[in-house]
């Protein structure tokens, strides 16, 4: 992608990542300088470049967005968001893969892409006002971050 206009418009879905990065209870969220949902709280992520991997992308995106170098771990989940102008054509369409990931080094700082980011208690999600798919890709993550002694992976 030559620039940030190119996102807008696509002639095909855009391939995306993006980190529910949990610590205890905790986890990242991240607020949007730019579209789509630019100003609203969302986990952090970004598009895959041509040559790299989908983990590649997303330890990339984690540390230019947050920071924070992650230990990738299992897809929670694969799905499309796609917003429409008034008109109804597709102004951007992604397909998204979300990953837990588990920090593993750095200190959380705003990157490139992001107004702000923080540790976020799990429990207290409403204040954020998440999306409610994002809302479901966390609570799904925070279930698979626990083992079956109820310990932290």
């Amino acid at each position: 992608m030559t620039g940030r206009d190119s996102r807008e418009y696509p002639e095909r879905p855009i391939v995306g990542v993006g980190a529910v990065i949990v610590d205890g209870g905790r986890v990242v969220l991240v607020r949007r300088r730019y579209e789509p949902l630019k100003g609203r709280w969302s986990l952090p992520g970004g598009a895959v470049e041509v040559g790299e991997t989908l983990e590649g992308a997303l330890a990339r995106e984690m540390v230019e967005e947050t920071g924070l170098h992650v230990d990738v771990g299992p897809v929670i989940d694969v799905f499309d968001r796609m917003t429409r102008d008034d008109a109804g054509r597709v102004r951007y369409h992604f397909v998204l893969v979300d990953y837990l990931c588990r920090p593993v080094s750095g200190a959380l700082r705003a990157g490139s892409d992001v107004d702000d980011a923080i540790w976020a208690n799990g429990a207290a999600l409403a204040a954020f006002e998440l999306t409610d798919k994002t809302t479901a890709v966390i609570e799904q993550a925070m279930k698979m971050s626990f083992d079956s002694t109820g310990r932290t992976r």
